[in-house]
C-alpha cells in the first residue's frame, strides 16, 4: 500500500462556515485535514528507516470548520442494504438527529428496501425522516427502511438522486453495498455532479478490510454467548453429549471465535479460514471421540462458511452474487452421527442455529454508542464534501478510508494473531485438524 491509496476524494473547496461554530462547547475543536491517524502503530527499529520517514496515515473523522454544502439547501438520503444487523436503526437515528439538530438540514429522505428504492419499477416511495419519526427506533432491531440484496442499475440510481436534488447519500451496508456505493460515486464523477457518497460499514461478520470492527458485531457475539452456555448445558446433560452451535460468518470466523472466547466452555471452533479433515488420526471425528472418552461431552461452535471443501462446489449464487453455501451445521450433525454409529459408540447430538435471531436483535449498549458515533462521523464527512468514503474505526480512532480500498478484499482471521492463539489456548483444540498428506483419509464430497 502507498500513501496515495489513503487519499480521500472531495467535491471541492469548503467555503461555507460550519453552523457548529456557533455550538462550540468547552474543549471542542474542529478537525483539520492535516490531522491524521497512523495506519500501523507497531514500530520496528530494524525496518524503521524508510517506513517511518513517511508512514501510512489516515484522515481523521470529525467536524470541519468550513463545510462544502449549505445546510439550508441540502437534501440527504439514507439507504440500508443487505442482511439486517443489530444497530441499523441506531445509525439511521444518529444520521437524522445530527443532520437536523447540528447542521440544520431539514430534508432527509429514507430510501426503502435497499437500492431497489431508487428504481421506479419497484414502486417504493421515499420516507421523510424526521427527528420525531426516528426518536425511539434504536430500541428495535432490523431497519425501519427495509432492505434488499442484489445489484441495481447504477445509472438509474444516479438519475433518481439528480431528480430529487440529493446532495449527500449515506449507504449503510456490507461489502456488496459498499461496492454499489463505489459504482454510484464513480458514475456521479463521470457526470461531474456534486453529490457526496458516504458509506457506513454494516456486517455482523466483521469482515470489512482495514476497519477495526463493524457495528452489530459485538452485539452478535454477546447474544451468542448465553446460547453457547445453554448448548454446553445440553451437552453436559447427556452421556457423550455433543452440541453443535452454528453462527454467522460466510468467509470470516470472527463471531464464532469471539463468542467462544467470551464463553470458554467451547471445545472446538471451526472457521472458514482453517480447513479440517473429517477422518484420520488428526481429523475432527477422532478429536471428538477422544474428547468424549475423557469428558463425555463436547461443544462445537462452527461458522457458516467453515468446511465448504467437504462439499461439491456450487454454482448457484444469491441476489448479492455470493455463492450459496451448503449447510455445514446439518452436515456435521449427520457426519458425527454416522461415524459414531459405525464405531458403535453411543452419542446424543444437539444442533442449534440461532443465526437469524441474533442478527435481528437490537444493539447492545456498547454497539449503540458505537453506532451513534459512526452516524455523527458520517454526517461530518458528508457535509464537508468528502465522497466515495467509508467512516470507521481503526487504532481506536474514527477515520476516513476510500471505499475503493476497503472493497479490494475481505478481512479474515489471521491464524498467527493473538485472537486465534488465545482461542487455541482457551479451547485446547489442536493447532491443526489436517492429516499428513500420506495418511489423509479420502472422504467423498457430498
Amino acid at each position: 500500500m502507498k500513501p496515495g491509496d489513503l487519499i480521500i476524494e472531495t467535491l471541492g473547496a469548503r467555503t461555507i462556515k460550519s453552523p457548529l461554530a456557533h455550538q462550540r462547547l468547552a474543549g471542542f475543536h474542529f478537525i483539520d485535514d492535516s490531522e491524521r491517524i497512523l495506519f500501523n502503530t507497531i514500530y520496528n527499529e530494524e525496518h524503521a528507516n524508510g517506513e517511518w520517514e513517511n508512514p501510512l496515515s489516515m484522515e481523521m473523522a470529525g467536524p470541519r470548520e468550513n463545510i462544502y454544502f449549505d445546510p439550508s439547501k441540502t437534501t440527504a438520503a439514507i439507504v440500508t442494504c443487505g442482511g439486517i444487523c443489530p444497530g441499523i436503526n441506531n445509525v439511521i437515528r444518529s444520521l437524522v438527529m445530527t443532520l437536523h439538530y447540528r447542521y440544520g438540514v431539514d430534508r432527509i429522505l429514507g430510501v426503502q428496501y435497499g437500492y431497489q428504492g431508487f428504481i421506479a419499477d419497484y414502486g417504493h416511495p421515499f420516507v421523510d425522516l424526521t427527528p420525531k419519526l426516528v426518536s425511539d427506533i434504536h430500541q428495535f432491531g432490523g431497519t425501519i427502511l427495509g432492505s434488499s440484496r442484489g445489484k441495481q442499475d447504477t445509472g438509474a440510481i444516479v438519475d433518481c438522486l439528480q431528480r430529487n436534488g440529493v446532495s449527500i447519500l449515506f449507504t449503510i451496508g456490507g461489502d456488496g453495498t459498499l461496492r454499489g456505493a463505489n459504482l454510484i460515486a464513480e458514475e456521479i464523477t463521470r457526470r461531474n455532479l456534486k453529490i457526496s457518497v458516504v458509506g457506513i460499514p454494516k456486517t455482523i461478520d466483521n469482515d470489512i478490510n482495514h476497519i477495526e470492527k463493524t457495528f452489530g458485531f459485538e452485539t452478535s457475539f454477546t447474544i451468542a454467548s448465553p446460547i453457547i452456555r445453554d448448548a454446553h448445558n445440553e451437552a453436559q446433560g447427556a452421556y457423550n453429549g455433543v452440541a453443535i452451535v452454528k453462527l454467522m460468518g460466510r468467509d470470516s470466523g470472527f463471531i464464532a471465535a469471539n463468542a467462544a472466547l467470551a464463553m470458554p466452555e467451547v471445545n472446538l471452533v471451526l472457521v472458514p479460514e482453517i480447513e479440517f479433515d473429517l477422518h484420520g488420526e488428526n481429523g475432527l471425528m477422532e478429536i471428538i471421540r477422544k474428547r468424549l472418552e475423557r469428558k463425555h461431552h463436547c461443544l462445537i461452535v462452527v461458522a457458516e462458511g467453515a468446511g465448504q471443501s467437504h462439499f461439491q462446489k456450487k454454482k448457484e449464487t444469491d441476489a448479492s452474487g455470493n455463492i450459496i453455501y451448503n449447510d455445514i451445521g446439518i452436515f456435521l450433525k449427520n457426519q458425527i452421527r454416522r461415524y459414531f454409529e459405525e464405531i458403535k459408540m453411543e452419542v446424543v447430538i444437539k444442533y442449534i442455529d440461532p443465526s437469524y435471531i441474533i442478527r435481528s436483535a437490537p444493539a447492545n449498549p456498547s454497539d449503540s454508542i458505537f453506532c451513534n458515533k459512526l452516524g455523527i462521523s458520517a454526517v461530518h464527512a458528508g457535509m464537508a464534501g468528502k465522497t466515495n468514503v467509508v467512516v470507521g474505526r481503526r487504532n481506536n480512532a474514527f477515520i476516513h478510508l476510500p471505499i475503493e480500498l476497503v472493497i479490494q478484499e475481505r478481512k479474515k482471521i489471521n491464524v498467527q494473531s493473538d485472537l486465534w492463539i488465545n482461542l487455541l489456548e482457551t479451547t485446547g483444540q489442536p493447532i491443526s485438524m489436517k492429516n499428513p498428506p500420506r495418511s489423509r483419509s479420502k472422504t467423498r464430497s457430498v
